[in-house]
């Protein structure tokens, strides 16, 4: 299912897709060409209702170095127009990987800067290693962290996103967790053991639940108690309508496993 230059993109039996970051040369760094695959794999994963969940990560040592700095160096020759078309493409990526119908598990095998800290704040669920740093490196560049910046403010709240955005302050792993922007930290050793918990979790409940949860919350998330509740009230009427929810119950009457669920231990 690969057939990408700067990530790899492979879907097991269980509908599990391992999407990985594959510059390891270049510690992962985003190019534009990175970005604009990402994008074409996320929109694939989503069409794709074989893919019950997605784990994110990065080939070799780190996760991810953020923006390429060889291709910054290039963006001062491009005009404002080309300059906002690109960083578009990015913010398009970014929110379409953070809506992904499918639950999200970052899968941090080593450090992340800059860039990489959007990544990670759109995983649902984010595993690194003790090994990790991680860093929001814009403003030492005399950048800002724009386009990520809605989904680290989202993940880690505004008081500590300044606290990481405003100084470059490098966080170790368990500062990351403190933090909000990991929710587990392992040795490195037991990174695969952590992620195969969470993915069992996922493939434990409806692949239509799990879609319809994630958009509730986007949703309750990012408006008021006004349009919460008729919002809320008529998602709850459309769950009862569907053959996920008469197969869960009658499968918890009746003492058994629904179909998504038919397999696990």
């Amino acid at each position: 299912m690969s057939d990408f230059e700067t990530i790899k993109l492979e879907v097991d039996p269980r509908g599990v897709a391992l999407l990985a970051l594959n510059r390891p040369e270049a510690r992962n760094a985003m190019s534009q060409r990175m970005i604009e695959e990402l994008r074409a794999a996320g929109r694939r994963l989503a069409a794709d209702a074989q893919v019950r969940a997605v784990v994110l990560t990065g080939a070799g040592d780190h996760f991810c170095a953020g923006g390429d700095l060889k291709g910054m160096q290039q963006q001062a020759a491009r005009s404002r127009q080309e300059r906002i078309a690109d960083a578009t493409v990015l913010a398009e990526t970014l929110a379409e990987l953070n809506t992904l119908p499918r639950p999200v598990i970052g899968r941090i095998n080593g450090s992340a800067f800059g860039g990489g800290l959007g990544l990670i704040s759109i995983c649902d669920i984010a595993i690194g290693v003790t090994t990790a740093r991680f860093s929001m490196t814009e403003v030492r560049l005399g950048l800002v962290p724009a386009t990520i910046s809605p989904y680290v403010v989202a993940r880690l709240g505004v008081r500590n996103a300044r606290r990481v955005m405003l100084n470059a302050t490098e966080m170790e792993a368990a500062t990351a967790v403190e933090l909000g922007l990991l929710d587990e930290v392992v040795e490195p050793e037991a990174l695969d053991a952590a992620v195969e918990r969470e993915i069992a979790a996922c493939l434990r409940c409806a692949a239509g639940a799990v879609a319809d949860c994630k958009r509730l919350i986007d949703f309750v998330s990012t408006h008021d108690a006004a349009a919460n509740i008729p919002y809320t009230a008529n998602q709850l009427a459309d769950r009862w309508e569907t053959d996920e929810l008469r197969q869960g119950i009658e499968a918890f009457l009746a003492k058994r496993k629904p179909s998504w669920n038919a397999d696990r231990p």
